[in-house]
């Protein structure tokens, strides 16, 4: 029997315990926002302790946590060396937007029907707490490396950006990986994506009395017009394509708004959050100056109205970089024989963190479990569920991976 055969082997017999890892992971709650997530990063570390990785724990300073709107992170790093060589660093995160309405499952069960577990971040990404941990397990029981190293990253504000995650532990110099691979959410190896600008708009009039609209300044029926405009210039990017497959064109979405203070009171205030993604041919700065010009535009042809423009997040494009095709050719190789199909290597539309590592100049792919496209998953909807075939395939894949690179 080959090592592929004998990696695929040892996780056959070891992924009842997989199983019950994941759904151990998914029963501890991580809804970001609120976004108090140290609780699960304790108990990821007592599960991993129990599997023989010790983690360390690299808990953010509260003051930087809450600037960042959330409560409480500690990140977790596993570091397994077996020689010289290149690093390969593993990266899943386990914050996880509210369940949300609509569920038929316990958001946080971890559930099992028909092949099938269910549960908020089963699909994306607690799932790859388990591909990368038990991939990892099955590399060093069957293929014992003795060159290089892999560590395991499990990470908690990806839905906030992931500066106080991959981001904070790249700026302090504790991490410095030779190769990324990244959480996965379809059969894909995803190479580029999006990127993503987040403002706040805060618009200001004057409040008055309902009985007496001339003495006040509407603010909500100038958000009216701003929204418009910004509207209009989404027309405008449907013309823009991008030359990435799996990326078709830019979008604005307005997530977000409040504002007013009873029925019978004009609005002298309304908040809006705004999000603007971008192609990888875009250039941030430029889209943000547009989309400020846009709203000062509005602004100034409305009388006793003023705005105030904040930015939320800015997640740069991912791009390829040279160093990353060994991991996408090996990716590739393995799944067409795990899953007896071709694996695509394409971009997304989605943000992850992996932007950050190239940002410092670290290649990066994504890949992990997932269904053959993100939508089938039920990611960021009711009733979040992964086939377990998929999670065990998805294993052998990246186990085989790790193998090809380090053996």
């Amino acid at each position: 029997m080959n090592l592929d055969a004998q990696l695929d082997a040892w996780i056959d017999a070891h992924f009842e315990a997989q199983v019950g890892f994941l759904q151990a992971l998914i029963r501890v709650p991580t809804d970001t926002p609120p976004g108090n997530n140290a609780p699960h990063a304790l108990r990821t570390a007592k599960l991993l302790h129990d599997l023989g990785l010790e983690a360390e724990k690299f808990p953010i300073p509260e003051a930087e946590v809450k600037a960042a709107g959330l409560q409480s992170i500690t990140n977790l790093l596993v570091r397994r060396r077996y020689g010289p060589g290149k690093t390969i660093l593993l990266n899943a995160h386990g914050d996880v937007v509210p369940p949300g309405e609509g569920w038929t499952k316990d958001p946080y069960g971890g559930e099992i029907e028909n092949g099938k577990i269910y549960g908020r971040a089963a699909a994306v990404s607690k799932s790859d707490f388990a591909t990368y941990t038990f991939a990892l397990l099955a590399l060093e029981a069957v293929a014992k490396p003795q060159v290089g190293s892999v560590e395991l990253l499990f990470t908690y504000d990806e839905e906030f950006g992931g500066e106080l995650g991959p981001g904070w532990l790249l700026r302090h110099n504790i991490i410095h990986p030779d190769l990324v691979m990244a959480a996965g959410f379809s059969y894909q190896v995803i190479t580029a994506h999006n990127g993503c600008l987040q403002l706040e708009v805060t618009v200001r009039g004057k409040m008055a009395h309902a009985a007496f609209p001339d003495s006040g300044v509407d603010a909500l029926q100038a958000t009216v017009r701003i929204l418009r405009a910004l509207y209009e210039q989404n027309n405008l990017h449907m013309q823009v394509h991008s030359s990435v497959e799996g990326i078709t064109h830019p979008s604005l979405n307005v997530g977000t708004i409040e504002g007013g203070t009873n029925t019978n009171v004009i609005p002298g205030r309304v908040t809006f959050k705004l999000d603007r993604r971008m192609i990888p041919e875009e250039d941030p700065n430029q889209v943000e100056a547009s989309l400020r010009e846009v709203i000062a535009q509005s602004v100034a042809q409305q009388s006793g109205i003023t705005a105030d423009v904040r930015r939320i997040l800015l997640a740069k494009a991912l791009k390829p970089l040279p160093g990353t095709q060994p991991m996408v050719e090996a990716v590739q190789k393995h799944g067409k024989m795990v899953f007896a199909q071709d694996i695509p290597a394409m971009g997304t539309p989605l943000y992850t963190d992996v932007r950050l590592f190239s940002e410092f100049g670290i290649p990066g792919i994504i890949y992990g479990a997932g269904p053959r496209c993100v939508l089938e998953s039920h990611a960021k909807q009711a009733d979040e569920r992964l086939d377990l075939e998929d999670l065990r395939k998805a294993t052998q894949v990246v186990a085989r991976t790790l193998k090809d690179l380090l053996i």
